[in-house]
């Protein structure tokens, strides 16, 4: 943990920590202020789901970003605009200008991800690469918990929209952060900054077909299983009588459960091999989900999202984890943003699932269904991480281990 700390705490977990505070303090107002500048509470909805749709269309334009300016560079980039699209959040009174900066939001956090895991894979060593992939998820999950209650301090004195200045203020100071902080070397694989030339993702992804649409449809439906969880949980609690401050404290308990477990999950990986974080993650969720139906009470409803949460929880940075190791070091951030393309399409299809379900027959059908997706992931990241990633089992782990430990007494040697 010390070895990961000391390479990409403060150029990475240190703003991003920063960052994720400030978005995790406007989330929770968005609809309210959209409902203030006048929209319909349809729109207010659909103003949420902007963010996902503006990652989405910034998947593929951060990869290019990244290669005319370096990780560094693009994350640098996304923080201040992001900064000027909540500055508009701010003082805006126009729906269709609320709407905009949402997106570019969207298209700023695809930047900051694709720019992040790039720079981790490059800096951290194979054999930390889970433990620094899970911890940046840890981070995003702390960020995001805290954010909520700064919002709620700073609401309660200045009204709803300040929220914003929080946001605004949050990423500027990661930006300060990410500034002032060098550069760490390489010590994973090429130097940070210093790729090959581009390939272009649409090169890249007819390279990659086959492995795109294998492992990167079973990657996609950790997604959608991931998102589907925030929205079932709060729709089940609707549906059996409990109130919104009752939801929002088994929510918070969920949450906390999740965001405990990032580190276990990376550790676990870099020993053993993903294929033992990557399955049960999703038996877990799946088996949670399957059975949320079955809970009737304020107390059963918390056990299952519990479990929900723990099988979240010890999945964390695991989408991160293997696109690093599936991706060529030709091109790194190209493949990338496809494969996260592939894992955000499916988190914007996540809880349309159950919706749609439960339009034409049940909520429970709806969430149960989500269930049997996430045990089909589960098989499909069974069948398909061995085949290409080389850190899947104990026995690629050991095997890994062996080539470097020869490495290094060739190196002694010379």
């Amino acid at each position: 943990m010390r070895i990961v700390l000391r390479q990409i705490g403060p150029s990475i977990m240190a703003p991003l920590l920063v960052y994720e505070i400030g978005h995790g303090a406007v989330m929770p107002v968005i609809a309210l202020v959209a409902l203030d500048a006048g929209a319909s509470t349809t729109v207010a909805g659909l103003m949420v789901a902007a963010i996902g749709i503006g990652t989405i269309l910034g998947d593929l334009p951060a990869a290019w970003l990244s290669h005319r300016l370096g990780e560094k560079g693009a994350m640098l980039t996304a923080m201040v605009v992001s900064a000027l699209a909540m500055l508009s959040c701010l003082l805006t009174d126009s729906v269709a200008a609320l709407a905009v900066a949402l997106l570019v939001m969207g298209a700023c956090a695809a930047t900051m991800h694709l720019a992040r895991q790039s720079y981790v894979a490059d800096v951290v060593a194979v054999h930390h690469r889970a433990r620094a992939m899970s911890t940046l998820g840890g981070v995003f999950r702390i960020g995001l918990f805290i954010g909520p209650f700064v919002g709620a301090a700073v609401i309660s004195v200045w009204g709803t929209r300040s929220a914003f200045a929080v946001a605004v203020a949050a990423s500027l100071l990661a930006a300060v952060i990410l500034a002032l902080v060098p550069v760490a070397g390489g010590s994973g694989g090429a130097a940070v900054g210093v790729h090959a030339g581009p390939v272009g993702v649409r090169r890249m992804f007819t390279r990659y077909r086959r492995l795109f649409l294998t492992l990167g449809i079973a990657v996609a439906s950790i997604g959608a299983v991931r998102a589907a969880r925030v929205a079932v949980i709060p729709l089940w609690a609707e549906h059996i009588g409990l109130d919104a401050a009752t939801t929002s404290l088994i929510f918070g308990i969920a949450n906390f459960v999740d965001m405990a477990l990032f580190y276990p999950s990376g550790h676990v990986m870099d020993r053993l091999g993903r294929l033992w974080i990557a399955v049960p993650c999703m038996v877990v969720l799946g088996l949670g989900t399957a059975a949320l139906p079955l809970s009737g009470s304020a107390a059963t409803l918390t056990a299952v999202a519990m479990v929900m949460a723990f099988g979240n929880g010890i999945g964390s940075g695991i989408v991160m984890t293997l696109g690093a190791d599936v991706s060529p070091a030709e091109d790194r951030r190209s493949f990338l943003a496809v494969f996260r393309l592939l894992s955000d399409v499916g988190t914007s299809l996540g809880p349309v699932i159950p919706a749609v379900i439960a339009s034409v027959a049940t909520l429970a059908l709806g969430i149960s269904a989500v269930g049997g997706i996430a045990l089909l992931g589960a098989a499909g990241l069974a069948r398909w991480v061995p085949r290409y990633s080389d850190y899947a089992t104990p026995a690629m782990v050991r095997e890994h281990h062996r080539r470097l430990a020869e490495e290094r007494a060739e190196v002694t040697r010379s």
